[in-house]
């Protein structure tokens, strides 16, 4: 558990960059930090694991206060991924990679190998490869499992996709997903509302130095006052469906679907009470998740292939009645 107290701090003693800021992130939550540059997350991640100490209040870590613990008892209980994962990468080979942690924590031995033997099947790596040889993606994912093999109860993971195309990107965040549902804590600071819309559960909303919002991602998201104070954007799936749920006669599951999953389950239900068919409702409704999820497609466009989509299947279903 972590938890900010009445936390403010600054980098020169004189101009705050955190104002007041108070939170607890209990064990197994997935929170996603949000907000503008210079909001004030990359500040309080610092701040959470120990890298800087507040200038007011009390960051504490599993009941004990960050200025009390050393920079290797936080390590073993934060781990901390970085935006650039070649910040974060040292060692010549994949292996040495793995099995940097250990060393610098003095906790070599068979058990560290085995634990990385283990890693590197997982992940399918080639142990003696070069990382600096790696592509992007691959490197992100061998920096996240050189966290993943110390087996902390908590990672932060600063803007974990910059960088990564759609592929690699859901790659690391499906690793993600999965060490959270083995009871990971994870905090994540991210400008990529629509990763934050799929894997979060919960949102802290920033701006400059303190929290505006904090809540179950589907509220956060959805509240227009947050999202102008804290200069956001809501998930393109999240505005097509609070759009079209403007219409009294939108079904309440597709106006309140936050996810494509959620969307595409939704309008297939729908257009199979219409009368179509479950093939071609699925195909219909994939066809509309496919408007959602393509990267060329700007938020305004697909609200207006959506409508389009959702007019024509309803006028169609209504002619096969």
């Amino acid at each position: 558990m972590i938890e900010f107290k009445n936390v403010s701090a600054s980098y020169d003693g004189e101009l705050a960059v955190l104002r007041d800021v108070s939170f607890t992130v209990g064990d197994g939550d997935f929170v996603a930090f949000v907000g503008t540059n210079g909001a004030g997350k990359s500040t309080t991640m610092r701040l959470a694991n120990g890298l800087l100490k507040p200038t007011a209040g009390e960051v504490i870590v599993d009941g004990v206060p960050t200025t009390a613990l050393k920079t290797s008892e936080l390590a073993r209980r934060i781990g901390f991924l970085f935006q650039n994962p070649d910040r974060q990468i040292c060692c010549n080979t994949v292996r040495e990679e793995l099995l940097f942690g250990f060393k610098a924590l003095g906790e070599e031995g068979p058990a560290a190998e085995e634990r990385v033997d283990a890693i590197i099947e997982r992940f399918g790596f080639d142990a003696d490869a070069e990382p600096y040889l790696l592509n992007r993606g691959t490197r992100q994912l061998l920096a996240l499992a050189s966290i993943i093999v110390l087996a902390p109860p908590t990672i932060i993971l600063d803007e974990p996709t910059t960088g990564l195309d759609f592929r690699e990107c859901v790659k690391v965040m499906d690793v993600v997903r999965e060490l959270n549902e083995g009871g990971t804590t994870v905090i994540m600071v991210c400008h990529d509302m629509e990763v934050v819309g799929d894997f979060a559960r919960r949102v802290i909303a920033m701006t400059a130095g303190r929290v505006v919002a904090d809540g179950a991602t589907f509220d956060v998201l959805r509240d227009g006052r947050v999202l102008k104070e804290a200069h956001i954007l809501p998930p393109q799936v999240t505005e097509v469906s609070m759009i079209l749920g403007r219409d009294e006669g939108c079904p309440e599951a597709i106006a309140q679907a936050d996810t494509v999953p959620q969307m595409v389950a939704a309008i297939a239900q729908e257009l199979q009470l219409e009368g179509r068919a479950a093939a071609e409702a699925a195909a219909l409704a994939n066809d509309v998740a496919a408007a959602l999820s393509a990267e060329t497609v700007a938020s305004a466009a697909a609200v207006v292939e959506a409508k389009a989509m959702l007019g024509d299947a309803g006028a169609d279903g209504e002619g096969g009645r």
